[in-house]
């Protein structure tokens, strides 16, 4: 048998070895043939160092050595000894390197008059040096965005760096090795500055204002270190130039830029340019946080996508498809003569064959090149992005080869580790509309929509989604880093949090908001169940207490929280368009049911931090919470005081009713609503991540199929057959008729309602962790009526897992692989029990439970669709359908008609030919009629 060590790495962040910390965490997975495998010790060197660690904790283990000083570095090793005796050769060597500095001294420095508002800069510094250099570290921060570069050069790949953060209380800093571009004699460090995020304004229908600043600053710090052992530091200061007469005339992330090819300074970032235009920086008089080192991954170029079609809209305007709606920019290539102004408009979708604007609102979205007259010229924005499928290009000269455009996709580049496939083509389609969703909206924080005036860090939106996003991609570190900027913005608001992180709509801030300030517990706890990572558990337990703590300040103290101004299950699709936080459930129940959740949480994670008194305090408060709203909200026949999808799911899903037959009713009538409604969606952001859980624990496994497979309005399918490429903010942004949703707030990018992929991974294909970081797996499939087969595939902290089933008749064939160093425990409807790494294979039941042939119905029920309905009546309805096509449709769609309506219209108005064939389909037929 063979093993050997891989994938070692510090701290959170794959694409880099620099580390935020003088402790980084070292993780490390092992590959190997013998089945079973499980880690006895390991081993980690670093130089002459060695130290040994007892045990099988290969994933987030503690940094064994003395803390990383400033400008350190240390190559690191790591072997391992199994249970069964045998050991690894030495793992290849990480160079850990501290991203932080010894003391951070450069000061903000901007354009010292700038002409206007917001207004983008380039600055310079030249510097000599007379010896030779051992290394060079470039630290660099913004108010705002900077791309760096030193003697012509970009320092890096990122964008939009270092992102936003919340400005008053936290900046991060990028830490780059520039060695390799300095020289002795004169070098120049060069800084491209706009506002991007901090001089953006923020706010709704036509209140939108700056909140952080009206002008753009920089702070560089260059720590040279010279071979004889001397050092320079260089940091921004009053030495330094600028000029506000750049290329970059302006730039907005929701405007768009305007760039004038016509005043690009040649040279200006070298050695021996003139800059006797340039005048001095200004240091910025205001009170700035010391940058500290980033712990996610930068924003970065992904990829790129080519035209997909190009033609002219009915107004002859020049349209360009994508294929797929992203978020990025366009980089193009183009020649002509000097000042020919070119204008790129972007947009989500076609509405009367032009672009749909009206969704954008306020944002322009638009950027316009000026073109400096040579050969050809390459151009691609620096500070903005736009979310968008279709471009219209104005003022291109003469025809456009449709090559010479590219969609260059941006994101945070977090690792992808996790994926769904099966036998349904909409579905598989549907899971990458959310892959695609979350890469648009997962850009610097995490949020709601990347095309309008808003894309901001709604914390209801990651809330229900962070289970999704830490499957399919890596990122504790990305929403590590959003949760302190959460924390902070708590701080300046007595325990409560904001609805959007960082907090930028101040009018909006009306008190504690049950589900989206929920973010501060629900989304550490989901990081600490997914990743193993308890360290954010304890830099986020003051903020989770202090979450819940706020919320009990306005309760009553009696368990329940109610009569405030609350959000509710947003977005049901029965509110109107423009009041979408009337949903069919009381706002009341959703906010007593996230109250006794996060004091769940808040207890558990106060017992993994080894807090017993916080954990049996807020247990005790947990508890009250669930009691009082059992009490207040579920009926003795287990029923909903508000009989709503939502509330079901709620009571359920947060384990809110615990006695068994009250949870199997409250299921039972659940599947009721469901079908009653034709197996469409009646849920909104809060209920729909809980309701297929809700239908599958209760072993209706049939009706959440139907309810997944749906592809009328409102439903998970219904964009996907009209074309989407992303989740939808409402089920029907795009109305059957081809035009765009009337109401006020009309996303095509949305990742919410795209938290139903949770499930998929977990339920449908069977694979979830059992305990945190997937030390633990859970292999637990429910084959779904209507697909004949499913698998999910994750890359855990420990190595790739995978489940998949296959369809073979009323049996399904299961097949699973577990990660060395873990175990897995597996459900497939009997017993469960453990099985450790390796891979696997099972036998399931596989029987579904649709309403068997001939069975009993009830006339007199509502019928709201033709595939909830036992074989023969389905035949009777595909008899009328074949004959009055339109009649069927009427029938499946309205609730009013009742199948014995249904069945006397067949028998009674069908001709002829058809009466053969529905005496044919009711024979056998049971009914009390």
């Amino acid at each position: 048998m063979s093993a050997r060590v891989e994938r070692l790495r510090a701290e959170l962040r794959d694409d880099s070895a620099v580390v935020a910390t003088p402790r980084p965490r070292l993780s490390w997975t092992v590959v190997t043939d013998e089945t079973g495998w499980r880690q006895a010790a390991a081993e980690v060197r670093s130089g002459a160092e060695e130290v040994r660690l007892d045990g099988d904790g290969s994933v987030l283990v503690d940094w064994p050595f003395p803390p990383l000083a400033a400008g350190e570095s240390r190559d690191v090793s790591v072997r391992v000894t199994a249970e069964s005796g045998t050991t690894t050769d030495w793992s290849e060597t990480l160079a850990v390197e501290p991203g932080f500095v010894g003391a951070w001294t450069a000061e903000p420095v901007g354009l010292a008059e700038p002409a206007r508002e917001a207004q983008p800069a380039l600055l310079r510094r030249s510097f000599t040096l007379d010896r030779p250099v051992r290394r060079a570290r470039l630290f660099y921060s913004a108010l705002g965005a900077a791309e760096v570069e030193v003697n012509g050069s970009p320092v890096d790949d990122g964008v939009l760096a270092p992102g936003w953060t919340s400005y008053k209380d936290r900046l991060i800093h990028e830490t780059v090795d520039v060695t390799s571009r300095i020289r002795r004699g004169e070098n120049v460090i060069g800084a491209w500055l706009a506002g991007a995020w901090f001089t953006e304004k923020y706010g709704f229908q036509g209140f939108a204002k700056r909140v952080y600043g009206d002008q753009p600053a920089l702070l560089a710090q260059l720590e040279i270190e010279y071979a004889d052992g001397d050092s320079l530091t260089i940091v921004t200061d009053e030495s330094w130039l600028a000029t506000g007469d750049g290329p970059v005339v302006d730039s907005g992330i929701y405007a768009g830029e305007h760039y004038d090819a016509r005043r690009f300074p040649a040279g200006w970032s070298e050695p021996g340019f003139d800059a006797g235009a340039w005048t001095a920086v200004t240091v910025i008089d205001a009170v700035v946080p010391v940058p500290e080192a980033r712990i996610a991954p930068p924003v970065r170029r992904t990829e790129e996508l080519a035209v997909r079609e190009s033609w002219r809209s009915p107004s002859g305007a020049l349209l360009l498809d994508f294929g797929q709606n992203l978020v990025g920019r366009l980089r193009i290539r183009v020649s002509g003569p000097a000042g020919t102004e070119i204008a790129l408009k972007h947009a989500e979708v076609l509405e009367n064959g032009e672009l749909a604007l009206r969704p954008l609102r306020l944002a322009a979205a638009t950027d316009t090149y000026v073109l400096a007259g040579k050969h050809e010229e390459v151009w691609e924005p620096r500070f903005t992005f736009h979310g968008f499928r279709y471009v219209q290009i104005d003022g291109w000269p003469g025809e456009l080869d449709p090559a010479a455009v590219t969609a260059v996709v941006l994101s945070s580049d977090n690792t992808r580790t996790g994926w769904f496939s099966s036998s349904h083509e909409l579905l598989d389609r549907l899971h990458e509309n959310v892959v695609w969703g979350m890469r648009g909206n997962f850009l610097s924080l995490p949020t709601d929509c990347p095309q309008r005036d808003e894309r901001l860090g709604w914390t209801g939106d990651v809330q229900v989604f962070s289970p999704t996003a830490s499957f399919l991609y890596d990122v504790d570190g990305f929403l590590a880093s959003w949760l302190r900027d959460l924390a902070l913005e708590q701080a300046h608001t007595k325990g409560l949090v904001p609805l959007v992180v960082p907090s930028v709509l101040d009018a909006m801030e009306t008190g504690a908001v049950a589900a989206w300030g929920d973010a501060a517990t629900v989304v550490p706890w989901v990081v600490y169940q997914r990743f193993g990572d308890v360290g954010v558990l304890r830099d986020q337990y003051p903020s989770m207490r202090a979450w819940v703590d706020a919320v009990l300040g306005e309760t009553d103290g009696d368990g329940l929280w109610a009569d405030r101004m609350q959000l509710g299950d947003w977005l049901d699709p029965s509110a109107p368009p423009d009041k979408p936080q009337q949903a069919k459930v009381d706002a009341d129940i959703v906010a007593t049911a996230y109250l006794a959740r996060s004091l769940r949480i808040v207890s558990d994670a106060a017992a993994v931090l080894g807090d017993r008194d916080d954990s049996v305090r807020y247990s005790e408060l947990a508890d009250r919470s669930r009691d009082a709203f059992v009490a207040e909200y579920v009926t003795a026949n287990g029923r909903m005081m508000s009989d709503a999808p939502t509330a079901y799911a709620l009571a359920l899903e947060l384990d809110l009713v615990t006695d068994p037959a009250v949870r199997q009713r409250l299921s039972d009538r659940l599947a009721d609503l469901v079908r009653a409604n034709g197996y469409r969606i009646g849920t909104g952001f809060v209920g729909t991540p809980l309701v297929t859980d809700a239908l599958t624990g209760g072993g209706h496994l049939y009706a959440a199929s139907r309810l997944l497979l749906q592809t009328e309005n409102p439903s998970w399918l219904y964009p996907v057959t009209h074309g989407a490429t992303t989740v939808w903010e409402r089920w029907d942004s795009l109305l059957e008729d081809g035009s765009v949703n009337p109401g006020e707030m009309t996303s095509f990018n949305h990742y919410a309602l795209g938290a139903v992929a949770d499930w998929l991974h977990r339920v449908v294909a069977g694979l979830a962790p059992a305990e945190p970081g997937y030390r633990k797996l859970r292999i637990a499939p429910r084959p779904l009526p209507g697909l004949d087969h499913a698998e999910a595939r994750h890359d855990t902290p420990y190595g790739p897992a995978s489940v998949a089933w296959r369809r073979e008749g009323d049996t399904a064939v299961v097949t699973a692989e577990v990660p060395p160093n873990t175990t897995a425990v597996v459900d497939l409807g009997g017993e469960p029990f453990e099985v450790g790494s390796g891979r696997h294979e099972w036998t399931m039941d596989a029987a579904s439970d649709e309403p068997a042939f001939g069975g009993p119905f009830d006339l007199d029920s509502p019928l709201s669709s033709v595939m909830d309905e036992p074989r023969a009546y389905r035949a009777l309805l595909d008899a009328v359908g074949k004959h009055d096509p339109d009649r069927l449709a009427t029938l499946r769609r309205d609730p009013v008609w009742t199948r014995g309506q249904t069945v006397r219209f067949a028998l009674l108005f069908a001709p002829p030919a058809l009466s053969d064939e529905v005496e044919q389909a009711l024979s056998g037929v049971t009914s009390r009629d």
